[in-house]
């Protein structure tokens, strides 16, 4: 055991030591810096700001500031940005971020989708316009034709043409009902009473 203390006391463990630690010291800080070049520590780049910009423009702009990007494709068009341009970003603008980093944008798509017409035909008119609206269509005007249904949808024209239930419209499309105004036609008093002989 004496031995053993007198060891530790000598000259060379003592230069031992000392060269071990130095080692561990080199080692230590050689790692951090590895560690520092491979990750870009403390390197940040900030986002650009890609709002409204076309594909084509994001890409270069994105390229310049060292960063990546995916383009997602969005379903809902939005009339306040132009067709096929970046309506919205993830990180969003003026965000730091490290080099490479991927930058997700959605653009926005070429119009509205388009939905159906729904079955409106003998439809009050007050329930015809909640239908509609339901789908994300409206009622432009409505004109009255001589029907013994008042306020009763028989018709539906887009764009002065006349359209069945199912026809696909874009959305937020405006259309016209041709309703009754509560006053048989000439031609239905007739057709109905051709059915009653006919009875």
């Amino acid at each position: 055991m004496r031995n053993f203390f007198n060891f530790l006391k000598s000259k060379s463990f003592l230069v031992q030591l000392g060269l071990a630690i130095v080692f561990l010291v080199v080692l230590i800080f050689g790692v951090l810096q590895w560690l520092k070049s491979s990750t870009n520590h403390g390197e940040f780049v900030e986002v650009p700001d890609l709002a409204k910009l076309t594909v084509t423009e994001m890409r270069q702009v994105i390229e310049d500031a060292d960063l990546r990007y995916e383009v997602l494709d969005s379903a809902n068009y939005n009339p306040d940005y132009p067709r096929f341009s970046v309506i919205e970003q993830n990180p969003p603008a003026g965000y730091k971020v490290k080099q490479s980093r991927k930058v997700y944008v959605t653009v926005n798509p070429s119009g509205y989708k388009k939905v159906s017409v729904p079955d409106i035909i003998q439809v009050t008119l007050r329930n015809a316009t909640s239908k509609l609206r339901a789908v994300g269509l409206d009622v432009q005007r409505v004109t009255y034709i001589d029907e013994f249904g008042k306020d009763m949808v028989y018709r539906i024209k887009y764009k002065g043409k006349y359209i069945e239930e199912g026809y696909k419209l874009p959305k937020t499309s405006k259309v016209e009902l041709v309703c009754g105004n509560g006053n048989q036609s000439e031609s239905s008093e007739i057709k109905a009473l051709s059915e009653e002989e006919e009875e």
